[in-house]
C-alpha cells in the first residue's frame, strides 16, 4: 500500500478514536473546560500562569491544532485574540459548535487534518495545540504546516505526552510503569492495540524537526503532576504518583525563523 495510503488510514482510525473519547469523556468535560478563568495545561492541569508561554494575547491571529472541544481557543478569544480552532473529529467540534452557543464567545472552527490544513499562509501569529497536533499527527507534515502558517517572528507552542512515558506506557494503553517496554527510536510511531496512531519522538528528533522546519526553539517544559494531585479521571496513561517522579509531558516553545 503507498505511504499516502497507509497515513490515510490511520488519520481515519484517530478520527474513530476521538469519536470515541467525545463520547465518552470530552464531550461531558467541555463546559467545565470552557469556563475555567485561564488554560490549563495537560493532564494534570497546570495552570497557564505558572508557566506564561501564552503571554499576551491582545489582537493576535492565533490558530489553535487539535483544538478537540476548543476550550483553550475560547479562552484566547476571551482574551482577546482572534482564534481559529481545528480539528479532525466531527464529534469534537459538534460538542464546541454547542457550547459557542451556551457560552460564547464565536469564533471559526474549522475541521481538517492537523498535516493538510485548509488555511493561508502568513495568517497566524501564534499556532498552538494542547495535546493535539503533537502526538496524533506526524511532525515530518504538522511542523511544515505550523511553519507556513505563522508570520515571521511567529510563535509555536505544543504540549504532548513526554517521550519516556511512551517507553513506558503497554501496549494496550495501560498505566505506565517504571519499567521500559519499547526501544528508543520505536516509539517514534506507536500502533496501540486499542486503536489510534501516535508519534512520540524523542527529544533529538523533535529538535532536528523543529530546525528543518525553520523554527527556533525557545524553550522545552517537562510537565510534573503536583504534590497535591490526582489521578485523571478518564485518561489513565500516567498515574499521579508516576507522574510526580517523572514528567508526563512535554510543553514546547518555538518562534519561526
Amino acid at each position: 500500500m503507498p505511504v499516502s495510503e497507509v497515513r490515510d488510514a490511520e488519520i481515519a482510525l484517530n478520527r474513530a478514536v476521538w469519536a470515541v473519547v467525545n463520547e465518552r469523556f470530552t464531550d461531558a468535560a467541555a463546559h467545565d473546560q470552557w469556563v475555567r478563568p485561564e488554560p490549563v495545561w495537560g493532564l494534570f492541569a497546570v495552570p497557564e500562569r505558572e508557566l506564561g508561554v501564552l503571554g499576551d494575547v491582545r489582537g493576535l491571529d492565533v490558530v489553535e491544532l487539535g483544538c478537540g472541544t476548543a476550550y483553550v481557543s475560547a479562552w484566547l478569544a476571551r482574551a482577546g485574540a482572534r482564534p481559529v480552532a481545528v480539528d479532525l473529529s466531527s464529534e469534537q467540534l459538534a460538542t464546541a459548535r454547542r457550547l459557542q452557543v451556551e457560552l460564547g464567545p464565536e469564533f471559526p472552527l474549522v475541521q481538517a487534518d492537523g498535516e493538510r490544513l485548509p488555511l493561508a499562509d502568513g495568517c497566524a501569529d501564534v499556532v498552538v495545540s494542547e495535546h493535539g497536533v503533537g502526538a496524533w499527527c506526524d511532525p515530518q507534515r504538522w511542523l511544515p504546516e505550523a511553519a507556513r502558517l505563522l508570520r515571521p517572528g511567529g510563535r509555536l507552542a505544543f504540549l504532548t505526552n513526554s517521550h519516556l512515558s511512551a517507553l513506558c506506557v503497554p501496549d494496550d494503553e495501560g498505566v505506565a510503569g517504571e519499567t521500559l517496554l519499547r526501544g528508543h527510536r520505536e516509539a517514534y510511531r506507536v500502533h496501540w492495540e486499542g486503536g489510534g496512531v501516535e508519534f512520540h519522538p524523542s527529544h533529538g528528533d523533535w529538535v532536528r524537526l523543529l530546525r528543518a522546519s525553520g523554527f527556533v526553539i525557545e524553550a522545552l517544559h517537562e510537565i510534573y503532576a503536583p504534590d497535591d494531585g490526582s489521578d485523571h479521571e478518564f485518561y489513565e496513561i500516567v498515574s499521579q504518583r508516576w507522574a510526580g517522579r517523572w514528567p508526563a509531558e512535554e510543553l514546547w516553545v518555538a518562534t519561526r525563523g
